[in-house]
């Protein structure tokens, strides 16, 4: 019996199709042990699909109790009555699977829809847009209400985290300029997870920023490792590796060519890659295959703003409950380390209350402390800053809040610097990938911003005073990392590139 194409396979599959293929042929004896993050994902889904339920104040008929054909079964005898509203239902027809958590009735047919712990879009307000994991799912539903003759039209709905109905119109295009829709987005992952599954298709490893959490990726980093997967340079995607394997296989096959080889007029023969992204990858690729003797340099000049003060930042983000519940800063004073201290304003609990307090601490401990320089890593701590000022505008103003992160006063070593300005011999750019590589250590044996929200949620629900302590130290670490890099960053030789 052929395996049908299901949602959550296609949630995965735009993620990373190699994921479907090895959920399907991989040999479980290869998976990690379950992420306690990811559990704890499906953990608050599962919790907050049940409070939409009970709080519902429309009758609807309940299939959760069932399993299989008997679910499918009640499933189509509940849409043939008319119900209005069916809840956990099971539809399937021509090799598909869907299990939509709602099925609701529109004129005379039924639009599906999923209750998401999530954002029902995604991006800034003015400019959001449907999430395409959410979109092929539920197209897929709809697909078989199509198929079935019993569906509303090509439309399906979100029931987000923010109590919002969000209708995701399957025919509406992109833009003016793009006519492209959600159901061409839906088709085309629709056709290569027929192919994975009929083995028509051989998909292969590549390393991303999602691998982390997947229950495959110390399976998939030994493949990658083993091939000298050319996806192990920083910023050289699935995309950009299909689009130049069938000339360059390996790391040390691109850190041995000429780029200039590769160049057809103004252009590279790639498709997507420009002569100055060719020009960096392959001096990427040359520092991974020189191995130990590789060091990393600058490619330009860097000036770093200098100050008696400095503080090195970072937060902690619950996306879950959407609170902010850490602000965390390493103080130096004169440039000694012997002077540093760790100050951290942490929200005890996870409401609005809890976190307006110590974004408040957060905030006037960096007014009180200038003139100083703030050093972080990567938007996110601005992003969410903005964010928070937006929800508690009493604490500052919009013209403060800018001023904060100004790059006078406030430098993003990730963006304004380590991308800007540096190469260095690893497979990514994280903070932990490059201070480890500096010799620094974390305290945590699985130190990441996933373990820090698992153990938010420990704190929440025990109160131990232990876990409390744990997030503390990982954000002090994370601190102390984001130092080291600061220091790396004079003593790093400069190298001018050749240009193509």
């Amino acid at each position: 019996m052929t395996t049908p194409v299901t949602a959550a396979m296609l949630y995965d599959l735009v993620a990373c199709p190699h994921r479907v293929t090895m959920d399907l042929f991989g040999d479980p004896g290869e998976r990690d042990h379950p992420n306690p993050f990811v559990d704890l994902l499906w953990k608050r889904g599962t919790l907050y699909e049940q409070e939409v339920m009970e709080g519902l104040d429309i009758p609807f008929l309940d299939l959760t109790p069932y399993a299989g054909d008997e679910k499918e079964r009640r499933t189509l005898e509940a849409m043939h009555r008319g119900k209005p509203l069916i809840y956990g239902g099971r539809i399937q027809a021509d090799g598909l699977l869907g299990d939509p958590d709602l099925l609701r009735r529109e004129d005379d047919g039924y639009s599906a829809g999923d209750i998401k712990s999530g954002a029902g879009e995604e991006g800034p307000e003015d400019l959001s847009k449907p999430k395409k994991h959410y979109a092929v799912q539920l197209a897929l539903y709809t697909d078989i209400l199509e198929r079935k003759g019993i569906s509303a039209g090509r439309r399906g709905f979100i029931w987000d985290i923010n109590g919002e109905e969000v209708i995701y119109d399957f025919t509406e295009p992109y833009g003016k300029r793009n006519p492209r829709t959600l159901w061409q987005d839906y088709q085309d992952c629709l056709a290569e997870a027929q192919a994975i599954v009929a083995r028509r298709s051989e998909t292969l490893a590549a390393y991303s920023g999602v691998c982390k959490l997947c229950h495959w990726y110390n399976a998939c980093l030994a493949q990658l490792t083993a091939a000298d997967d050319l996806t192990l340079i920083p910023e050289l995607g699935r995309s950009k590796r299909d689009a130049m394997i069938g000339h360059v296989a390996t790391i040390r096959d691109l850190a041995a060519a000429d780029p200039a080889h590769f160049l057809a007029g103004s252009r590279t023969i790639f498709p997507g890659i420009g002569p100055p992204t060719l020009e960096k990858l392959h001096a990427r690729a040359g520092l991974i295959a020189a191995g130990e003797s590789a060091s990393p340099y600058l490619r330009e000049r860097v000036s770093l703003p200098a100050a008696d003060l400095e503080l090195f930042f970072d937060i902690e983000v619950d996306p879950l409950r959407d609170v902010c519940y850490l602000h965390g800063f390493v103080e130096r004073r004169g440039g000694d380390n012997e002077t540093e201290r760790f100050v951290a304003f942490f929200a005890e609990e996870p409401t609005a209350e809890a976190e307006r307090k110590a974004f408040a601490d957060a905030w006037n401990y960096m007014q009180n402390s200038r003139p100083c320089i703030i050093y972080y890593y990567s938007k996110y701590e601005r992003t969410i800053y903005r964010k928070l000022r937006e929800k508690y505008p009493d604490i500052c103003s919009e013209e403060d809040l800018e001023e904060l992160f100004d790059p006078a006063r406030a430098v993003d070593l990730y963006f304004d610097v380590v991308l800007k300005a540096t190469e260095w011999p690893t497979r990514d750019y994280s903070i932990k990938t490059l201070a480890k590589y500096l010799g620094f250590a974390w305290r945590d044996t699985h130190p990441s911003g996933a373990a820090s929200i698992e153990w938010f949620h420990r704190w929440i629900e025990t109160g131990d005073s232990a876990v409390r302590q744990r997030i503390l130290d990982y954000n002090e670490d994370d601190c102390r990392a984001t130092r080291v890099l600061r220091d790396a960053l004079p003593g790093l030789s400069f190298m001018t590139g050749t240009s193509l």
